[in-house]
Formats: C-alpha cells, sequence, structure tokens
C-alpha cells in the first residue's frame, strides 16, 4: 500500500455555526431568570495505531484525521518519515484507526504517562524530554509589525469560543496570516489537530509561527519544538518550566500579547522591531478571555 496521499492544503478556520460544535442549554442567571447559552460538546474519541490501542481523548471531534496523526506526532509515536497506509474513521463507534506500514509496539511506553498541565487533562506518555535531543530549530525572524497584524486577524476571525467559550484555539500563521486555525475544549488538542494538518499537508514549518490562546507550559513548548516551529505566541502567560525549555532549544517564547503589549522570554534575537506603536490599537473587549486580568 502506497503512503496516504499529499493533499494541497486547505485553510481551516472554525466554523462556530457547525451544529456538532455546541448545544444550547437552560439554566437561570443571576437575577433567577430563564437563559439559554450555546456550550461546547465534548465527545470521546479512541485512537488506535494499527491493532493497540493508545488513548481515549475528549474533543469537540471536528477533524478526527489531524488530530489522531497530531498526537501520535507529538507523543513520538509516530516519525514525519514514517509511512502511514491509512487513517479511518467510525463517526458510530467514535473510534480513529492510524495504520502504518511497520509494526509499531507502545506497550511499555503506555505504562510511563504524565498528566500534563493542560485543561482538560492532557496526557503525554514516555521521556518529555525526548524531542530535545540534538534539536536545532530554524533561523526565522518575528517582525513586530506581522504579531500585531496577526493577533488583530485572529480576534477579527469567527469562533466558536466567542460562540460558546469554554475552548482554546491554536493559531499557525505565516508572516501575520493564519493559514491554520484549530479550537477544542484542550489546547494539547488544538495543537495535535495543528501538527496533523502539517504532517497531512506536507507543511514546511520552518517559516511559520504558532499562537495559542493558553498559557505557555512546558507541553505546548515541547510540542511547538517537535513540530519544528521556531515562535510560539501567546495572549496568556507563561509557566517557568515552559521558560526554561524553551531557552535550552532557543525558541522563540512570546507571551501576554494583547493589543500594543507582549514580553519576550526566549528567542528574543528573532524580533525585529519594525512596529510604531502609536499606530496599534489595543484590543476589543470583546475578544478578551476570562481570566485575564490574573494572567491566566
Amino acid at each position: 500500500m502506497m503512503k496516504i496521499v499529499k493533499t494541497p492544503a486547505p485553510l481551516i478556520v472554525p466554523n462556530p455555526q457547525d451544529p456538532r460544535l455546541t448545544e444550547l442549554v437552560t439554566g437561570v442567571d443571576q437575577t433567577g431568570a430563564k437563559t439559554e447559552i450555546r456550550v461546547p460538546v465534548e465527545r470521546p474519541l479512541t485512537l488506535y495505531l494499527n491493532a493497540q490501542e493508545i488513548v481515549t481523548m475528549m474533543t469537540i471531534n471536528d477533524y478526527p484525521e489531524y488530530l489522531a496523526l497530531g498526537y501520535l506526532l507529538n507523543q513520538n509515536m509516530l516519525k514525519y518519515d514514517d509511512v502511514v497506509t491509512e487513517v479511518e474513521y467510525d463517526d458510530d463507534l467514535q473510534v480513529v484507526v492510524v495504520r502504518t506500514e511497520h509494526h509499531t509496539n507502545f506497550e511499555t511506553k503506555l505504562k510511563k504517562r504524565t498528566q500534563t498541565s493542560g485543561c482538560a487533562q492532557g496526557t503525554a506518555f514516555g521521556d518529555l524530554l525526548e524531542a530535545f535531543e540534538n534539536v536545532t530549530l530554524p533561523k526565522a525572524q518575528l517582525h513586530t509589525s506581522w504579531l500585531y497584524r496577526m493577533t488583530y486577524a485572529i480576534n477579527s476571525m469567527p469562533s466558536l469560543y466567542l460562540e460558546a467559550g469554554a475552548i482554546h484555539g491554536c493559531v499557525l500563521c505565516k508572516e501575520s496570516t493564519p493559514v491554520c486555525y484549530t479550537e477544542d475544549v484542550g489546547r494539547h488538542n488544538a495543537v495535535d489537530k495543528i501538527a496533523g494538518w502539517i504532517y497531512r499537508h506536507d507543511i514546511d514549518p520552518a517559516d511559520k509561527i504558532l499562537y495559542t490562546t493558553g498559557r505557555l507550559t512546558s507541553e505546548m513548548v515541547i510540542k511547538t519544538v517537535r513540530m519544528g516551529i521556531p515562535i510560539l505566541v501567546s495572549r496568556s502567560g507563561f509557566t517557568a518550566w515552559g521558560v526554561d525549555l524553551a531557552r535550552q532549544v532557543g525558541l522563540t517564547l512570546v507571551g501576554r500579547a494583547r493589543g500594543k503589549r507582549f514580553i519576550a522570554l526566549s528567542g528574543e534575537e528573532r524580533i525585529i522591531y519594525d512596529q510604531k506603536l502609536e499606530y496599534v490599537e489595543e484590543e476589543s473587549v470583546r475578544h478578551q478571555r476570562k481570566g485575564e486580568d490574573r494572567e491566566d
């Protein structure tokens, strides 16, 4: 069998009107009045690699193929040069099976499990630092003009977060242009979908920027490095280990990027300050996430 065909990359953006992704729920507000709101739908998705069950994930399940491939790549259970013969998804069983040309057995690795700091209880198997052995990230640049245009473009796009809340987003950008925007109940799922999209469509990560709405944790740094992306940006804050890991490999780590403000704690040599701040707008209240006054 041949490796799954690499196809031209589609532009992936959130579809907040997809009826599968939210449900209307009735409750009462602070005055006791009846109210209805939309909330994201979580579904279990069980992932198999060949004949071996790997994990059951809770996800909005909009891109199961990308999520499955990205998860395996970011867990180092699948390499970017491995031959994948098929990705099969069964909607009724909520199962996705990734089949490879070579035999796989991760029984030992699956016994070494770490619950990550990601929301919705992300899980990592094996050695978390596997990605940092002999890593050399591309020599990219981050123009501040790209950064401000990028964050404005992301905040201006329709999203499931703005429709229903309780969701995280990750966006892959080339310069200031979003090319793949995924959302999920956990940012680890959102970034795994991007990894799967990169693999499925043979995208070069060397000139890309990864943006996330969530915290810059060790998990997010490790996954970004595994994907070969040299720049990671967030509207949220940092963890100490996330910063330490980024500095080890020279990943450009930019956090608290809202309106005119941002802070870089690693890889700042890539930043080109070419934007005059007096021409940058402050962020609209509509696009602020909960808890930002406390640096979520």
